[in-house]
């Protein structure tokens, strides 16, 4: 995980534009680095680097002897970079993941660099013998990019939208900057001037798609096929087991978010299993937050004696939580009201990581509940086809909602996040799989996931088949749920007259209770006008639902209100 940031035709001075990339000094804590681009004295790279993998060669853009045409920024894991050596022959000259790109590129452009990458990644990728500019970014987002490209020419790139907003120009920038889309990449001719134009944006993936890169796999071919359940079973159980695997690549120690809900006790348990299998010498921390007894604090120190890891459990403070708000909000760049909600604990757990423990490369269950039907309210969907629908339009989104929570609250403090849940092999194939087969069945959610693991005694048996929390009811207390707590400190915070009139000032996605109009006014705050990055809010489906949160749904029913 790092930060990248890079100028093309810049009209100001570079020593001042650089400012603007060191926003985004907290995703790389451990070097930043600025450079000029030969020949194109108006176009630079920064990189801020948090240092996981070759401490030695490690600082970009990386530039190889080879190929002293091309520079590349790029902020992500390859996790097949040794399989594709293996494959083509490629000579590295350096131990990052990130070098394969270069050669991949050389031997077959843009679209199959892209394609065969195993991994998550956001990159720039420059070639000044020919001219081009390439900006790609993973399937599912999991790492940020946003960019703003003038009328003139000027492009900027960074892995956030803060690193941006602030440039200058001799144009207006302001409605300009927007993400970068997932599973895209983005062919730019490069002119003398240093401007630049957009040739072509092409989607490379998408999830439903086998990618190209099962060649180059760790798991080759499922040793069955068909969709008989014992088959499907076995096979989901592989290809997890073959995600988490893959993402134990790293020179920094490893860590796991730990809620006690099925999917990141899912991912701990693996990710132990894994870790015993190939001798790492450390224990496994695992880390959980919440008030005082609550079931997310009970349920994952259940886990965590279970499976053994060394367990640590932050005790959320309301006070601390709701003084967050602010700093969580600029972090995130959104004002959807479910992210927020969600980010609170996950922020400040983050935090708790990085200043009292050594771990910095963090695995999590981001993604389950999209590709599994998790949420509450697919128990709602009028047929199995149409809920299939759904998980893949939540999967596409998942760049403004749940991944964006995740890398954001991680990088604020210098984390770096894996999601296996994400991995494009395991979810290509859960979705291949008959819509019948995916749906809640007995009125339990993810009954497929749940039922694979079933006999792995991975995981107690009341964890494997603990009912969904909404996130405000798992890190709550018996006494009183965040949500309400939340609820009632910002009721004192907007005036009911501020919300009757809250359609004309914010005319854009109108904040409809007292908390999103609390949260729109701090986005505005540091990011005034720039309310179309959240193209709509998240919302149940389904359901005549005012809010996004579970515990609103009349199938949902929290361990607390028991």
């Amino acid at each position: 995980m790092c930060g990248i940031w890079a100028l093309f035709g810049s009209d100001e001075c570079l020593s001042v534009q650089c400012l603007s990339a060191m926003k985004i000094a907290h995703r790389g804590p451990d070097a930043f680095r600025f450079e000029n681009v030969n020949g194109f004295t108006n176009c630079c790279f920064g990189f801020h680097r948090l240092a996981v993998v070759d401490q030695l060669y490690g600082m970009q853009p990386i530039r190889v002897k080879k190929f002293p045409y091309l520079w590349l920024c790029y902020n992500g894991e390859i996790y097949n970079f040794k399989q594709l050596q293996k494959q083509f022959g490629f000579d590295y000259q350096t131990l990052v993941d990130g070098e394969v790109i270069l050669h991949l590129y050389n031997r077959g452009g843009i679209e199959q660099t892209a394609s065969m990458l195993d991994g998550v990644f956001a990159f720039i990728l420059l070639d000044t013998a020919n001219r081009k500019v390439f900006l790609a970014r993973d399937t599912y987002g999991v790492r940020p990019l946003f960019k703003v490209l003038t009328d003139d020419g000027f492009l900027g790139v960074c892995s956030e939208a803060k690193g941006l907003i602030n440039l200058k120009h001799s144009t207006s920038l302001c409605s300009k900057v927007e993400p970068f889309l997932p599973g895209h990449y983005e062919v730019l001719d490069l002119k003398p001037s240093g401007k630049v134009a957009s040739v072509e944006l092409v989607k490379f993936h998408s999830c439903k798609d086998e990618p190209l890169h099962i060649a180059c796999d760790t798991v080759e071919a499922l040793p069955s096929a068909g969709f008989d359940l014992e088959t499907v079973k076995s096979n989901i159980r592989i290809l997890f087991e073959n995600a988490v695997r893959k993402r134990l690549m790293a020179h920094r120690r490893i860590g796991c978010l730990l809620s006690g809900g099925l999917d990141s006790s899912l991912v701990a348990a693996v990710l132990l299993k894994l870790m015993k299998e190939i001798n790492i010498n450390y224990p496994l921390q695992t880390f959980a937050i919440g008030m005082e007894n609550s079931p997310d604090l009970l349920a994952a120190r259940k886990v965590a004696a279970h499976i053994g890891s060394e367990h640590h459990e932050v005790i959320l403070n309301t006070e601390e939580g709701i003084q967050a708000i602010e700093e969580v909000i600029f972090s995130l760049e959104t004002y959807d009201i479910t992210t927020i909600r969600a980010s609170i604990g996950m922020y400040l757990v983050s935090k708790y990581i990085r200043k009292k423990t050594d771990s910095v490369v963090i695995f999590s269950g981001e993604g389950s509940d999209e590709l599994t039907q998790g949420y509450i309210y697919f128990h709602k969907a009028p047929s199995p086809e149409e809920a299939a629908e759904e998980s893949e339009r939540l999967l596409k989104e998942l760049y403004l909602f749940d991944v964006l929570r995740a890398d954001r609250t991680t990088a604020a403090h210098g984390l770096e996040l894996r999601v296996p849940f994400l991995d494009h092999r395991f979810t290509s194939y859960y979705l291949s799989l008959p819509a019948e087969l995916r749906i809640p069945k007995n009125g339990i959610e993810k009954y497929l996931l749940r039922l694979s693991f079933e006999d792995s005694n991975l995981l107690p048996k009341e964890i494997l088949w603990r009912p969904k929390e909404a996130f405000s009811d798992g890190i709550a207390s018996v006494k009183k749920s965040w949500f309400s707590i939340l609820q009632d400190y910002i009721d004192q915070q907007v005036d009911d007259l501020l919300l009757e009139k809250a359609a004309e000032k914010y005319p854009f996605n109108p904040p409809k209770t007292k908390e999103s109009y609390y949260y729109r006014q701090i986005f505005e705050k540091h990011y005034s006008g720039r309310s179309s990055w959240l193209p709509h809010y998240w919302m149940p489906r389904w359901v005549k639902a005012s809010d996004p949160s579970a515990r609103t749904l009349k199938h949902y029913k929290s361990a607390t209100q028991e």
